[in-house]
C-alpha cells in the first residue's frame, strides 16, 4: 500500500501528493515528461475542488434568493437548485476539500452574494438586493446540511 492520501478517500489529497511524489523520483529517461505528467495531475485535482466552489457559490446564492426574495413560485426552484448542488458536493466532498472551501468560504460567499443580488434586481426587487449582508451568515456545515435552508422573509403585515 502506498504512503500518502488514498485516491479512495481523498482524490483531491491524493493528486497534489503524487505530483509531488512524482517530481521527487529521479528519472534519467528523456521520454518521460514528468514535469508536465506531474502538472496534468495537480490540475485534475484543481478542477475538482474549483468545482466544489462552483457548487458552494450556486447554494449561498440559492440561500440568499431564499432568506431575501419574494415569496413566490421561484421558491421551490431555488429549493431544487440547492438540493442538486448538494448532490454533487456530496459526490466531490473530501477532507482536504473541505479545509480549503472554508478558508475561501467568505469569497464564495461575496461571489454567490452578488450573483443574487443580480437576479434579485432582475425580478424587480431592489429592495431586498441593496439589503443582502456583506458577511456570511452560512458556514459550510449549513451549506452542506441536506433539509437545510435559510428562514424565508416574513410577510409585511
Amino acid at each position: 500500500m502506498p504512503d500518502g492520501p488514498r485516491y479512495e478517500d481523498d482524490f483531491y489529497a491524493w493528486t497534489q501528493y503524487q505530483a509531488q511524489v512524482l517530481r521527487s523520483m529521479e528519472c534519467d529517461d528523456q521520454r518521460f515528461d514528468r514535469e508536465n505528467l506531474a502538472d496534468e495531475i495537480e490540475a485534475r485535482g484543481r478542477t475538482e475542488l474549483q468545482h466544489v466552489w462552483v457548487l458552494v457559490r450556486r447554494i449561498v446564492t440559492h440561500f440568499l434568493l431564499l432568506a431575501h426574495g419574494p415569496s413566490s413560485g421561484s421558491w421551490y426552484g431555488w429549493m431544487r437548485e440547492v438540493v442538486e448542488a448538494r448532490i454533487e458536493l456530496g459526490d466531490k466532498m473530501s477532507l482536504s476539500i473541505w479545509r480549503l472551501t472554508d478558508a475561501e468560504l467568505p469569497e464564495l460567499y461575496h461571489d454567490g452574494r452578488e450573483v443574487a443580488e443580480l437576479r434579485l434586481r432582475g425580478l424587480g426587487d431592489v429592495a431586498s438586493a441593496a439589503c443582502l449582508p456583506i458577511l456570511s451568515a452560512y458556514s459550510l456545515a449549513d451549506i452542506c446540511r441536506d433539509e437545510w435552508y435559510p428562514p424565508a422573509p416574513e410577510e409585511p403585515k
